[in-house]
Protein backbone atom coordinates (compact mmCIF):
# COMPACT_ATOMS: atom_id res chain seq x y z
CA UNK A 1 0.00 0.00 0.00
CA UNK A 2 1.45 3.29 -0.72
CA UNK A 3 -0.07 6.69 0.52
CA UNK A 4 1.26 9.24 -2.41
CA UNK A 5 1.02 13.19 -1.41
CA UNK A 6 2.24 15.75 -2.70
CA UNK A 7 3.63 19.06 -1.29
CA UNK A 8 2.27 22.17 0.15
CA UNK A 9 1.82 25.15 -2.13
CA UNK A 10 4.85 27.27 -2.96
CA UNK A 11 5.95 30.70 -3.60
CA UNK A 12 6.22 29.62 -7.38
CA UNK A 13 2.95 27.80 -7.38
CA UNK A 14 1.19 31.04 -7.10
CA UNK A 15 3.34 32.75 -9.10
CA UNK A 16 3.01 30.31 -11.91
CA UNK A 17 6.15 29.20 -12.00
CA UNK A 18 7.21 25.44 -13.26
CA UNK A 19 9.45 24.35 -10.31
CA UNK A 20 10.74 21.41 -11.88
CA UNK A 21 13.81 20.61 -10.09
CA UNK A 22 14.46 23.49 -8.87
CA UNK A 23 12.86 25.08 -5.80
CA UNK A 24 10.55 27.73 -3.73
CA UNK A 25 9.92 27.11 -0.20
CA UNK A 26 6.49 26.86 1.23
CA UNK A 27 3.58 29.54 1.48
CA UNK A 28 2.01 30.12 5.03
CA UNK A 29 -1.14 28.41 3.01
CA UNK A 30 1.41 25.49 2.03
CA UNK A 31 2.37 24.87 5.56
CA UNK A 32 -1.81 24.50 6.99
CA UNK A 33 -2.12 22.00 4.21
CA UNK A 34 0.82 20.22 4.76
CA UNK A 35 -0.64 20.02 8.35
CA UNK A 36 -4.28 19.05 7.29
CA UNK A 37 -2.74 16.25 5.23
CA UNK A 38 -0.67 15.27 8.05
CA UNK A 39 -3.77 14.59 10.30
CA UNK A 40 -5.56 13.14 7.63
CA UNK A 41 -2.84 10.70 6.76
CA UNK A 42 -2.84 10.30 10.94
CA UNK A 43 -6.17 9.46 10.78
CA UNK A 44 -6.54 7.27 7.76
CA UNK A 45 -3.42 4.50 9.49
CA UNK A 46 -3.80 5.54 12.97
CA UNK A 47 -5.47 2.24 13.38
CA UNK A 48 -3.17 0.01 10.74
CA UNK A 49 -1.04 -2.27 12.48
CA UNK A 50 1.18 -2.58 9.77
CA UNK A 51 4.49 -0.09 9.77
CA UNK A 52 4.86 2.46 7.63
CA UNK A 53 8.40 4.40 6.20
CA UNK A 54 8.07 7.42 4.25
CA UNK A 55 10.08 7.58 0.93
CA UNK A 56 10.97 11.50 0.40
CA UNK A 57 11.65 13.50 -2.67
CA UNK A 58 15.49 15.33 -1.82
CA UNK A 59 13.62 18.97 -3.15
CA UNK A 60 13.44 21.89 -0.11
CA UNK A 61 9.38 22.04 -0.65
CA UNK A 62 8.86 18.14 0.08
CA UNK A 63 11.30 18.40 2.77
CA UNK A 64 9.18 20.94 4.69
CA UNK A 65 6.09 18.90 3.65
CA UNK A 66 7.77 15.96 5.49
CA UNK A 67 8.74 17.55 8.13
CA UNK A 68 5.05 18.83 9.15
CA UNK A 69 4.28 15.30 8.59
CA UNK A 70 6.68 14.01 11.11
CA UNK A 71 5.17 16.28 13.85
CA UNK A 72 2.01 13.86 13.72
CA UNK A 73 4.12 10.61 12.36
CA UNK A 74 6.87 10.05 13.25
CA UNK A 75 7.80 7.46 10.42
CA UNK A 76 11.01 6.34 9.18
CA UNK A 77 12.15 8.69 6.89
CA UNK A 78 14.60 8.11 3.13
CA UNK A 79 15.52 10.42 0.89
CA UNK A 80 14.59 8.95 -2.57
CA UNK A 81 15.46 11.02 -5.78
CA UNK A 82 13.12 8.72 -8.08
CA UNK A 83 10.36 10.99 -6.43
CA UNK A 84 12.11 14.56 -7.66
CA UNK A 85 9.98 16.59 -10.11
CA UNK A 86 10.48 16.20 -13.56
CA UNK A 87 12.90 18.51 -14.54
CA UNK A 88 12.34 20.47 -17.56
CA UNK A 89 16.03 21.38 -18.28
CA UNK A 90 16.45 25.35 -18.80
CA UNK A 91 12.84 25.72 -18.45
CA UNK A 92 12.89 25.13 -14.27
CA UNK A 93 11.84 28.18 -12.46
CA UNK A 94 10.35 29.75 -15.85
CA UNK A 95 6.58 30.44 -16.26
CA UNK A 96 4.78 29.65 -19.82
CA UNK A 97 4.45 33.45 -20.48
CA UNK A 98 8.97 33.32 -19.75
CA UNK A 99 9.30 30.15 -21.79
CA UNK A 100 6.95 31.93 -24.70
CA UNK A 101 8.93 34.61 -24.68
CA UNK A 102 12.61 32.98 -24.23
CA UNK A 103 11.63 29.99 -26.88
CA UNK A 104 9.52 31.39 -29.62
CA UNK A 105 7.49 29.06 -31.26
CA UNK A 106 8.51 25.88 -28.71
CA UNK A 107 4.90 26.12 -26.90
CA UNK A 108 3.02 26.15 -30.47
CA UNK A 109 0.12 23.42 -30.04
CA UNK A 110 0.56 22.90 -26.87
CA UNK A 111 -2.18 22.60 -24.05
CA UNK A 112 -2.01 22.94 -20.29
CA UNK A 113 -1.10 19.22 -20.18
CA UNK A 114 1.26 18.59 -22.72
CA UNK A 115 3.78 21.28 -22.73
CA UNK A 116 6.10 20.21 -20.17
CA UNK A 117 7.23 17.52 -22.82
CA UNK A 118 8.34 19.99 -25.07
CA UNK A 119 11.65 21.15 -23.15
CA UNK A 120 14.94 20.78 -25.23
CA UNK A 121 16.53 19.81 -22.53
CA UNK A 122 14.23 18.05 -20.22
CA UNK A 123 12.81 14.68 -19.27
CA UNK A 124 11.38 12.83 -21.51
CA UNK A 125 7.38 11.50 -20.74
CA UNK A 126 9.07 7.99 -21.22
CA UNK A 127 12.14 8.58 -18.73
CA UNK A 128 9.66 10.05 -16.09
CA UNK A 129 7.64 7.03 -16.67
CA UNK A 130 10.12 4.31 -16.27
CA UNK A 131 11.73 6.26 -12.91
CA UNK A 132 8.11 6.12 -11.66
CA UNK A 133 7.71 2.56 -12.70
CA UNK A 134 11.38 1.20 -10.74
CA UNK A 135 9.92 3.11 -7.59
CA UNK A 136 6.58 1.65 -7.45
CA UNK A 137 8.62 -1.63 -8.36
CA UNK A 138 10.84 -1.23 -5.73
CA UNK A 139 8.49 -0.35 -2.98
CA UNK A 140 8.00 -3.50 -0.62
CA UNK A 141 6.13 -2.49 2.59
CA UNK A 142 3.49 -0.27 3.24
CA UNK A 143 4.61 3.61 2.30
CA UNK A 144 4.34 7.18 2.35
CA UNK A 145 5.45 9.13 -0.61
CA UNK A 146 5.63 12.89 -0.72
CA UNK A 147 6.47 14.07 -4.01
CA UNK A 148 5.19 16.06 -6.55
CA UNK A 149 2.58 17.35 -9.19
CA UNK A 150 3.74 16.29 -12.14
CA UNK A 151 5.66 13.43 -10.78
CA UNK A 152 2.54 12.39 -8.90
CA UNK A 153 0.56 12.10 -11.69
CA UNK A 154 3.03 9.85 -13.91
CA UNK A 155 3.20 7.54 -10.28
CA UNK A 156 -0.68 7.29 -9.99
CA UNK A 157 -0.90 6.91 -13.93
CA UNK A 158 2.00 4.19 -14.31
CA UNK A 159 0.09 2.49 -11.40
CA UNK A 160 -3.37 2.30 -12.95
CA UNK A 161 -2.14 1.49 -16.68
CA UNK A 162 -3.67 4.91 -18.20
CA UNK A 163 -2.72 6.03 -21.21
CA UNK A 164 -0.62 9.56 -21.00
CA UNK A 165 -3.42 11.93 -22.00
CA UNK A 166 -5.40 10.27 -18.92
CA UNK A 167 -1.90 10.91 -16.96
CA UNK A 168 -1.55 14.26 -17.95
CA UNK A 169 -4.98 15.10 -16.94
CA UNK A 170 -5.10 14.03 -13.34
CA UNK A 171 -5.73 16.14 -10.84
CA UNK A 172 -2.84 17.18 -8.41
CA UNK A 173 -4.31 18.47 -4.97
CA UNK A 174 -2.53 19.98 -2.44
CA UNK A 175 -4.90 19.26 0.58
CA UNK A 176 -5.74 15.92 0.29
CA UNK A 177 -3.69 12.64 -1.67
CA UNK A 178 -3.95 9.37 -2.47
CA UNK A 179 -4.10 5.87 -1.72
CA UNK A 180 -2.62 3.18 -4.08
CA UNK A 181 -3.95 -0.47 -2.97
CA UNK A 182 -4.87 -3.42 -4.80
CA UNK A 183 -4.51 -1.34 -8.45
CA UNK A 184 -6.78 1.14 -7.44
CA UNK A 185 -6.08 5.13 -7.07
CA UNK A 186 -8.38 6.64 -4.19
CA UNK A 187 -8.50 10.07 -3.15
CA UNK A 188 -8.24 11.03 0.58
CA UNK A 189 -9.40 14.37 1.15
CA UNK A 190 -11.97 15.88 3.46
CA UNK A 191 -12.31 17.99 6.78
CA UNK A 192 -9.84 17.21 10.14
CA UNK A 193 -11.43 18.61 13.06
CA UNK A 194 -9.66 21.15 14.41
CA UNK A 195 -8.21 22.33 11.41
CA UNK A 196 -8.92 25.17 9.18
CA UNK A 197 -10.81 24.77 5.86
Amino acid sequence: MIYLLRHGETIWNTLGRFQGQKDSPLTERGFEQADRVAKLLQKEISDSRQSFQMHVSPLGRTRQTADRVKRVLPLETHDEARLMEVSVGYWDGMTKFEIDNEFPGMLDDSDAFDWYFKSPDGESFDGACSRARDWIADVTGPTVAISHGLFGRLVRGVYSGLSKREMLELPVPQDGFYRLCDGECSLISGSVPGMLA
